[in-house]
């Protein structure tokens, strides 16, 4: 293997917002919002991420003749919080043997649970070539440190399985998301479901806005600060009841609003022109994510008009290939949402609590794919 430097920046603002991009997002490859420089970026200046959160940036930087071949979103991690792939019961049995778990090394995107790429690499014929050297670079994070494990979480199949070949032990979860078949509209979207389930979501769209709701959809310079207010008491009355506190600043929303704006879409419920419900999505090249909603007003079936029918209205019109709605849900199935696997890829440094481990993801891996497997029956579209 070629001679490789790497080292570990302690923000984001340590390589250039073009260098890290062009590795993020190389042309050619579909667009991921939460991997560019200003979505990270966004995250630390706002004061979301940083060591008194938790959260101390230590993305890593594969250098070679001067030249940059390789980066990762990384943390080092004090605690399992806002990652959505759960190791809180590792962490607790590895320090009940007298093992000290924390700081973890964390490559992932803060508090997103959307699948995107994570050992950044240049398409080409040396793609595997620095993808491994990156991982390598993890696996020596750990050791010079001594750390406890490095986690790389909603990364891709592909790389999946290229850290898994390097002796990473790999872990899969489930999503539930909606693929787009090349429909025109939201009705020929339903005219796939079975006659009882088409019934059921359109008396629930009915129903979401039989109050005298309107919905509004805003991107790219419509969004003000204005909006970012009332979206915020939104997110705050839902993280509150999810999380006891939110993850994210205030500062965040307009600093990504700020160098971002036409990547997200915000979706209000409005009442007379004021906002009383809102769903926050980021737009890809692909694909919409949904990633937050919330409201100051209760109306049954409002959530899933916002944050599920007007997401699938809005991929249709731009001609995106699905929507991911972010973590969990198995109330998504009977709205078209079908089940999908997720990955995480994780390396533990103490031998007997690695082969634990192993042991487990064997089994839950068997769980996993069984239990997507048997959701897949019960879609609500028509057979055959």
């Amino acid at each position: 293997m070629p001679d490789f430097t790497a080292r570990s920046l302690p923000s984001i603002t340590g390589v250039p917002p073009a260098t890290w991009d062009a590795l993020a997002n190389p042309p050619g490859q579909p667009y991921n919002p939460f991997v560019s420089h200003a979505f990270l970026n966004a995250l630390e200046e706002s004061g979301s991420v940083c060591p008194e959160t938790g959260w101390s940036p230590a993305h890593l930087l594969l250098e070679q003749d001067g030249e940059v071949r390789g980066a990762a979103p990384a943390y080092l991690k004090a605690h399992s919080q806002g990652e959505y792939v759960f190791d809180h019961g590792w962490a607790d049995a590895f320090e009940r043997a007298g093992g000290r778990y924390f700081p973890k090394l964390q490559c992932a995107v803060p508090f997103t649970p959307a699948t995107g790429p994570r050992l950044l690499v240049m398409p080409g014929e040396n793609e595997t070539l620095y993808r491994t050297a990156l991982a390598s670079a993890l696996v020596q994070m750990v050791e010079q440190n001594e750390l406890s494990s490095a986690h790389i979480t909603f990364l891709p199949e592909d790389e999946w399985q290229a850290v898994g070949e390097l002796g990473f032990l790999q872990r899969t979860d489930q999503q539930f998301h909606w693929l787009n078949r090349g429909y025109g509209s939201f009705e020929d979207f339903l005219g796939e479901l079975t006659s009882a389930k088409r019934k059921t979501l359109r008396k629930e769209r009915e129903r979401a806005l039989e109050d005298g709701l309107e919905v509004e959809w805003l991107t790219g310079a419509e969004i003000t600060e204005a909006d970012w207010d009332a979206f915020w008491v939104f997110y705050q009355e839902t993280g509150s009841r999810k999380w006891g506190r939110p993850y994210l600043t205030r500062a965040f929303f307009s600093l990504a609003g700020a160098v971002m704006a036409e990547h997200i879409l915000l979706i209000f419920a409005k009442r007379n022109g004021h906002p009383v419900a809102g769903a926050l999505n980021f737009i890809g090249g692909d694909c919409l994510f949904g990633r937050y909603w919330g409201c100051t007003e209760y109306h049954k079936f409002l959530h899933f008009e916002l944050a599920y029918y007007q997401a699938i209205d809005f991929a249709i019109a731009r001609g995106l290939a699905r929507v991911e709605a972010g973590a969990q849900g198995g109330h998504k199935l009977i709205r078209g949402y079908v089940p999908v696997t997720t990955y995480s890829a994780h390396w533990i440094a103490d031998a007997g609590f690695r082969q634990a481990v192993a042991d487990y993801l064997e089994r839950e891996r068997e769980y996993v794919a069984e239990d997507t497997e048997a959701l897949q029956r019960h879609t609500p579209f028509r057979k055959g």
